[in-house]
């Protein structure tokens, strides 16, 4: 049997579908900020006296924020749905990339401005890296009004 050769169409439109082709991005794999493994990483945030603590998910960035602490920033609104606090530095973004089944109560760092986003309401937002999610006080997001916050490993 005498084989065929290929033609340059045949080899063009095998290397476009090898480029195109769906392939696990950062984020889904292990570390990445999609990771919602709970580890051991847990925290407390304390402002108006009220506390709030939250898991931190496996990824590099919610390493390198764990690293940090403990810390005393300040706490206020921002738009409808979120609390925000200004970090002293920004956190590394090793492993981001976008992630899906964004929910109230997620606790993110927004790569542009270095803050963490501490959501209380549905958000979509590009820019975001999940690094974990309150389980207990997160209530508390809901007053409005700036105030200085504790922020501390449990």
């Amino acid at each position: 049997m005498k084989r065929q050769p290929i033609s340059r169409r045949t080899l063009l439109c095998a290397a476009l579908a090898a480029m195109v082709s769906p392939r696990p991005a950062n984020s889904q794999q292990g570390r990445g900020p999609a990771n919602q493994e709970p580890t051991d990483m847990r925290i407390r945030m304390t402002f108006d006296g009220r506390a709030m603590s939250a898991m931190l998910y496996d990824n590099p960035s919610a390493r390198d924020f764990f690293s940090m602490l403990p810390l005393h920033l300040t706490i206020g609104d921002y738009a409808h749905n979120e609390k925000i606090a200004y970090l002293p530095r920004k956190l590394t973004e090793e492993g981001s990339g976008p992630f899906g089944n964004e929910r109230p109560y997620d606790l993110c760092y927004f790569v542009p401005w270095g803050n963490l986003a501490m959501f209380y309401a549905d958000y979509r937002h590009p820019g975001l890296i999940r690094l974990g999610r309150f389980d207990e006080g997160e209530q508390a997001l809901h007053v409005r009004g700036e105030f200085p916050l504790h922020m501390e490993r449990i």
